[in-house]
């Protein structure tokens, strides 16, 4: 049985202008205490033709966690824009929360986002070159894709899919409350506790 369940996952100020800061306040479970940390990931897919136009927007390692139900808010800037192929900057595409332990990988949680025009005229007569200044961004929050992976809680990194579209059920009580704002990759964070320069707890 996995030892953490992802609870809840709300998508903040959506829609958006695409230049604004990815926002998910993120509710979840730990069955009993972890020792290690936990490692969450925004990812932004940049074209669905290949893995080279991901964008990881940003990583935090929290822990360790102790046994309860906690809740934070990731938030992550938007994604380089140099970095997305013209062709798929306006449509849809996807933005990927994961989240791992120990290296493994045991949650996914996928959205469709639609980036579009919201003037008519735009709309009508796309720019050659993207506009970014002036595109919407729209996460699909009602149908999230969630792939769970069975992993080894105790170090092995032999692990299993198991697939399944969920929508991961609302919970509104918290026994923590964290709210990265700017999360530095590799840098552990302890639930419960502050740190200036990348998690603000509540």
């Amino acid at each position: 049985m996995a030892k953490v369940q992802v609870l809840n996952v709300a998508v903040l100020d959506n829609p958006s202008p695409f230049g604004n800061p990815f926002q998910f306040e993120i509710t979840f479970e730990c069955m009993e205490d972890l020792p290690e940390d936990l490692e969450w990931k925004i990812i932004y897919v940049g074209s669905a033709e290949s893995e080279e136009y991901d964008q990881t927007l940003d990583s935090v390692l929290v822990g360790p966690v102790p046994a309860g139900r906690h809740m934070f808010v990731f938030q992550a800037d938007a994604p380089n824009t140099g970095l997305i192929p013209e062709s798929d900057a306006v449509g849809v595409t996807v933005a990927l929360i994961t989240c791992t332990y120990n290296g493994q990988e045991f949650i996914r949680i996928g959205y469709y986002v639609n980036n579009e025009y919201t003037d008519p005229e735009l709309r009508e007569n796309p720019p050659v070159k993207p506009d970014y200044t002036q595109l919407q961004r729209n996460i699909l929050a009602s149908n999230p894709r969630v792939t769970r992976f069975h992993i080894n809680w105790d170090g092995c990194s032999d692990k299993m899919e198991d697939s399944e579209n969920v929508d991961p059920s609302p919970n509104s009580s918290s026994s923590s409350s964290m709210a990265p704002s700017s999360c530095l990759p590799g840098k552990a964070l302890p639930v419960g506790l502050m740190s200036g320069n990348s998690m603000d707890c509540l």
